[in-house]
């Protein structure tokens, strides 16, 4: 089948012509070939490995400046730029041993500059390191991050927080796609997937200036899985358990490539019952089932390449009873979701081609995302049934480059829809659309590198009126247009050869969104009637960060600090009335300020080669104008961890063990209807690596989460009002198998 598979597209690239080539051979600094070492070229989405004699061969390349990375573990990655390219070319790498991580290109910013050339400091992280912690979901693995945290209700739906900052005002975007998915609910998810993706990328900051309205706080980019080498067909199966929730995690995959075209698919799924706390009583349905689906198809050659993807998920999620209720009578390991239950049903379909000219190319990514969420109180007639359609474009010109600038243009926009059909409305039916134009440049000289940008965005807002007005449920009709110019400037150098310096100032904006203009009821889970205001006007902030970097063979150390300040933030405040037992809450706006940082090391003792010590402190503050804190502000945070490398004879290879201690401090610093939290430690061990049995290889990984059961309450969890715990002791054991 294997063979069938690769002659079938062997035959349809065989009338194309190849026309450039690129060939080299990549050793180590004794002259030896070293075999596996991947080459990859990014905006080709291309990619193959070296042989035995450390040889590698691409064809059907463009005629202009070609991005090429080498990369292999235990070595440092080398980014090159291949200028002009002509019909044979050859680049001979030469790779050193490296101890720290590698120099990734950041896609996320303007110019795809390798992090070691970045004017902003990008938190980039790889799915399978996230994975390795035993992290049941991704938003999970992501509050490992430094700078980032969530508001979970459960196991099952978590919301990214950067710097204090959440809902709306977070731009989470996969597949090189904006997902909108009624994310200004503290109840609506993610509803991504960790199977299919290849990294992470965190902006932590305004980036209003590439992205526009909603990335006032950051951004959150996933980059999808990579294809195959070219001229290779690849399978792979991965079972993960999780012994909390007895849940199950389950993925397949199918990828194929030839010089031209690409081909991938990959299925998952995953099940859990009611989590445990550290008594042994389990929360009564927190539990979930999600099925994923995704794949793509790319071709490329000298003149353009394009990628079609297409991402299905479906989540079936409980939502736990307030009070008493959340430790029911039945304490099963069910699977099956009971009432309340949510159902979600998420469509992405992006295309992505990039056009290249002599000196110059353009770049397309065009998106539709359809969101359809349901929410069931006693059967399974929806009460509550919003569809939301999102069209997504974005396009970036990069001019030819003249000296040592580089210039991009771009224009990005969104058509959207909302529309009810269940017998409660959260919103209103609404159209809105956006549109943004900005131009950017980047200027580099020695280690200095310069970049500044300006951006003009609209947001065009109209609803139906809905119910009978000054009745709950009614909705007026509201048509509101938003303008914002936004700026970013920063520079980069290199102060010594092991010490680098950002500072980076930028602004950015977040129309408000049809719950704060809207609303007029009940809003469940809070036990608070919200009132909307037509009036609210667009938020405006400007943020400084300043990033220290010391980096040398054995040692690395940074610190981040940043100032937001926040112009018309956006909140609820009582008014004191109540209604139908509910307190009112308005929407008002109040100028705010966020500071704090991150900071941390990775110590790597010379010669204890397999020793590994990483440390980072993580704080951030927010205050209104008058002084009172804003809600949802996570705790402090002190994160350490020891990790071995090591090799067991000839059947364990690219070992690790972990061992990591998570403290949490005291959260005093809370907003008038939150209530304090108490810190906690936990504790977490892992253990896995590469496992060879004659021809058999595969990868295992077990871990131990929160190994002594702590009992404690994150801040940021929405059960937190009704005193239910996080989850307990969780045993993760994954396998993974290469076919």
């Amino acid at each position: 089948m294997k063979k069938y598979i690769i002659a079938l597209f062997l035959g349809l690239s065989a009338m194309l012509q190849a026309q450039n080539t690129l060939s080299g051979t990549v050793t180590d600094l004794k002259n030896q070939p070293i075999k596996g070492v991947s080459v990859y070229a990014s905006e080709l989405h291309k990619g193959t490995t070296t042989d035995e004699n450390g040889k590698y061969t691409f064809s059907n390349l463009p005629n202009r400046n070609l991005k090429i990375s080498f990369t292999f573990v235990g070595f440092a990655t080398q980014n090159k730029t291949i200028n002009s390219l002509q019909k044979e070319n050859t680049l001979d790498i030469i790779l050193e041993e490296a101890i720290f991580e590698m120099d990734e290109v950041i896609v996320s910013t303007a110019f795809n500059k390798i992090q070691s050339q970045n004017v902003m400091k990008v938190e980039h992280e790889s799915i399978k390191n996230l994975q390795r912690k035993g992290t049941a979901t991704l938003i999970e693995g992501l509050a490992t991050i430094p700078g980032v945290s969530q508001v979970s209700t459960g196991t099952s739906i978590g919301k990214p927080v950067i710097r204090g900052l959440s809902g709306n005002r977070v731009l989470v975007y996969s597949q090189g796609v904006r997902i909108e998915n009624q994310q200004f609910g503290d109840e609506h998810g993610l509803g991504l997937n960790d199977s299919g993706i290849e990294s992470v990328e965190v902006i932590k900051g305004p980036a209003s200036l590439l992205y526009g309205s909603d990335a006032l706080g950051g951004v959150l980019y996933f980059n999808p899985e990579k294809f195959a080498d070219a001229n290779t067909f690849k399978a792979n199966f991965s079972q993960k358990y999780f012994s909390n929730t007895a849940g199950s995690s389950s993925s397949l995959g199918l990828k194929t490539s030839t010089d031209n075209w690409k081909f991938m698919a990959r299925g998952s799924y995953n099940t859990h019952s009611d989590y445990k706390i550290a008594d042994g009583n389990r929360v009564t349905n927190t539990r979930y089932n999600e099925t994923d689906f995704k794949t793509g198809i790319g071709y490329s050659n000298a003149k353009f390449s394009s990628v079609l993807r297409y991402n299905y998920n479906e989540l079936d999620l409980g939502i736990p009873e307030d009070g008493p209720e959340a430790f029911g009578a039945d304490q099963s390991t069910s699977k099956k979701t009971g009432f309340p239950k949510q159902g979600v049903f998420n469509h992405l379909l992006s295309l992505n081609s990039v056009f290249f000219f002599e000196k110059s190319k353009l770049d397309v990514d065009l998106g539709y995302v359809a969101n359809d969420r349901s929410e069931f109180e006693d059967s399974n007639v929806a009460v509550l049934h919003m569809k939301l359609k999102t069209f997504n474009y974005n396009a970036k010109y990069h001019l030819p480059k003249m000296g040592k600038i580089e210039t991009i243009l771009g224009v990005q926009g969104m058509h959207q829809t909302n529309t009810n059909s269940g017998e409660e409305y959260l919103i209103p039916d609404a159209v809105t659309n956006d549109f943004g134009v900005f131009g950017t440049a980047n200027y580099e000289w020695n280690s200095n590198v310069l970049q500044a940008g300006l951006r003009f965005d609209n947001r065009n807002i109209t609803t139906d009126a809905q119910g009978i007005a000054g009745e709950e449920g009614s909705f007026e009709a509201i048509d509101k247009s938003y303008d914002s110019f936004n700026a970013s400037l920063g520079y980069k150098t290199n102060l010594t050869d092991d010490l680098t310096l950002r500072l980076n100032v930028a602004s950015g904006f977040r129309a408000p969104n049809l719950a704060e203009l809207t609303s007029n009821g009940v809003h469940e889970g809070t036990n608070r009637y919200e009132v909307g205001n037509s009036d609210l006007e667009t938020e405006q902030n400007v943020q400084t960060d300043l990033n220290l970097e010391y980096k040398t063979d054995h040692f690395e150390f940074f610190v981040n600090g940043f100032y937001n300040h926040i112009n018309n933030y956006i909140y609820t405040s009582p008014t004191g009335a109540v209604i139908d037992e509910n307190a009112v809450f308005d929407y008002i706006q109040n100028n705010a300020k966020l500071y704090g940082g991150e900071v941390g090391l990775h110590f790597h003792p010379h010669p204890l080669d397999w020793l590994h010590f990483e440390t980072s402190f993580e704080t951030v503050t927010g205050e209104k104008q008058n002084g009172d804190y804003l809600p949802l502000i996570p705790a402090n945070n002190w994160n350490n961890t020891i990790r071995t490398e090591f090799k067991i004879k000839n059947w364990l290879e690219d070992g690790f063990a972990t061992l990591n201690v998570s403290s949490t401090f005291n959260q005093k610093n809370v907003s008038g209807f939150e209530t304090e939290s108490n810190g906690y430690n936990l504790v977490n061990l892992g253990f896995g690596g590469t496992v060879k049995l004659g021809k058999t290889a595969f990868d295992v990984n077990i871990n131990g989460n929160n190994l002594f059961d702590k009992r404690y309450i994150a801040h940021l969890s929405r059960l937190k009002t009704d005193g239910i715990p996080n989850i307990g002791r969780n045993i993760v054991l994954g396998v993974n198998f290469n076919l």
